[in-house]
């Protein structure tokens, strides 16, 4: 480690988190984030879901908008699957048949 590097480490504490970090579960006004918004969405329906199908309900019941994203099903697919590897058994997600994900029970 060089001498600059240590002295911001000393400086910020050892394992200090950053100021400013905030959690990403929920935006700054309240509103859901998108894997939040697909939970929700899951857990009103009983069948499996694409995620482009999340997305159009998600939109359709003012849970979540894309800001302007080209492919945010591409996205939430891969926040899915990302909370799948990350937390296994604990996950809210499994996946049902390919492409398609349902609430894990």
């Amino acid at each position: 480690m060089n001498a600059k590097k240590a002295s911001q480490l000393e400086k910020r504490g050892q394992g200090a988190k950053r100021p400013g970090k905030q959690p990403r579960s929920k935006t700054s006004e309240g509103k859901l984030s998108a894997v939040d918004a697909a939970a929700k969405v899951l857990g009103e329906t009983a069948e499996p879901m694409t995620t482009q199908q999340m997305v159009d309900a998600m939109s359709a019941k003012g849970y979540w908008s894309s800001p302007g994203g080209k492919t945010p099903a591409a996205t939430l697919y891969s926040a899915i699957l990302r909370e799948i590897q990350r937390k296994g058994k604990d996950s809210r997600f499994k996946k049902a048949e390919r492409g398609k994900f349902v609430l894990a029970r």
